[in-house]
């Protein structure tokens, strides 16, 4: 079994960025990407500020283009909501499905964020989408990003599906328009944390691995049955250093068996941990003073993130979202629940006391309606 260790104590490196103002080093969307800076002073910044526009991939995620060219914003103002949806494509010839859906709310200030999990099997109305023949219809959440993505007679574009499963969050949580969205391929998240690496993270409890070996191989599979056989990788409970396979295997996690007694509720919780965590490790003196690592870490996000920014780029978002850094965002946990158990589960439902939290998010009173439910807060330790 591979017991993961913990990372080295130590005072931290002081950091060189002191003068250099704080929208610079903003870690933006999802807090996978970063602004190429590096050192004291901005030498070329120009050219930096370039080069990592041109490494972050672009799609028309809400079907802007083909309603007409969008005018670029000249500021961004508050409040924004924000849509992650992460992916595991490993056929492209294959509909994606939404493995991971999140929505990252910033009140008006701009200077704090709430981020919380829709269930992947939430059951939902998926509306009507003539772009992919798509008739609407009942069924989990996952496979809207899936039905909106059919291109007849091509490969699936996770572009398009997208768009559809915006429109489907749209109608679960009242948001009436997204102001930017991002699909991350979650193997480029694996790229990301071994360019950074890897990432320090705290593990809430022990986690057995139902995908991979101790050594990081595809456990083999069971020739009597279901699931997998042999040694799994464990993920001890305390502080850990993660590499990007681990990381990337313990997020996926969501069987009590393996030590998930909240199956996918609790991936939920871990996927948000761990994006604080990615967050942490980007600000981290061991990334922005190395311009080697720091150029790594773009160019492996370059290749796992596409973002729409409905008119503003990410150099935008990323002066706009100047307050907001991993300490001031909120983690939450929206009440939910089965529907059937065993042979006959079809899914999750919300809680009534979710459609209390999208009204809130609506007329912007999260800070309070937080304060009367703090079980909706997702602990980080």
């Amino acid at each position: 079994m591979l017991v993961v260790k913990a990372g080295k104590g130590g005072r931290k490196k002081p950091s060189v960025w002191s003068g250099v103002p704080r929208w610079a080093r903003v870690c933006t969307v999802f807090g996978t990407v970063l602004l190429l800076l590096s050192g004291a002073v901005l030498v070329g910044y120009e050219a930096l500020v370039s080069r990592y526009e041109g490494a972050v991939g672009k799609g028309d995620l809400f079907g802007d283009q083909a309603a007409g060219a969008q005018e670029r914003k000249s500021d961004i103002k508050g409040p924004l909501n924000i849509l992650l949806v992460g992916i595991d494509p490993r056929d492209p010839t294959m509909p994606p499905l939404a493995d991971s859906v999140m929505v990252l709310h910033v009140p008006v200030d701009l200077d704090r964020a709430y981020l919380f999990s829709l269930p992947r099997d939430l059951r939902v109305e998926i509306p009507r989408f003539s772009k992919a023949e798509f008739n609407g219809g009942t069924d989990k959440l996952n496979a809207a990003m899936s039905y909106g993505s059919r291109v007849p007679g091509q490969n699936p574009d996770a572009a398009r599906g997208f768009e559809l499963l915006a429109k489907t969050v749209q109608q679960v949580t009242g948001i009436e328009r997204f102001d930017a969205g991002a699909i991350i391929n979650f193997t480029g998240f694996q790229k990301i944390v071994d360019a950074m690496g890897g990432v320090d993270m705290y593990i809430e409890r022990e986690v057995r691995s139902e995908h991979r070996e101790p050594s990081g191989v595809h456990r083999k599979g069971n020739t009597r049955g279901e699931g997998y056989v042999g040694p799994q990788a464990v993920y001890k409970k305390g502080n850990q250093h993660l590499s990007g396979w681990q990381a990337l295997d313990y997020v996926r996690q969501r069987y009590p068996k393996n030590g998930v007694p909240d199956a996918d509720y609790g991936r939920q919780r871990h996927q948000q941990q761990f994006i604080k965590a990615m967050v942490n490790q980007a600000f981290s003196a061991d990334v922005v003073t190395n311009p080697i690592k720091l150029d790594r870490v773009i160019r492996a996000a370059g290749q796992s993130l596409i973002f729409n920014g409905r008119g503003s780029g990410v150099i935008d978002f990323a002066i706009a979202l100047k307050g907001v850094d991993a300490s001031n965002v909120e983690l939450i946990k929206l009440p939910g629940e089965n529907i059937g158990t065993g042979s006959a589960y079809r899914g999750e439902r919300l809680l009534p006391e979710a459609e209390d939290f999208f009204t809130a998010l609506k007329k912007e009173q999260l800070d309070a309606f937080m304060l009367e439910h703090p079980d909706f807060r997702n602990k980080t330790k």
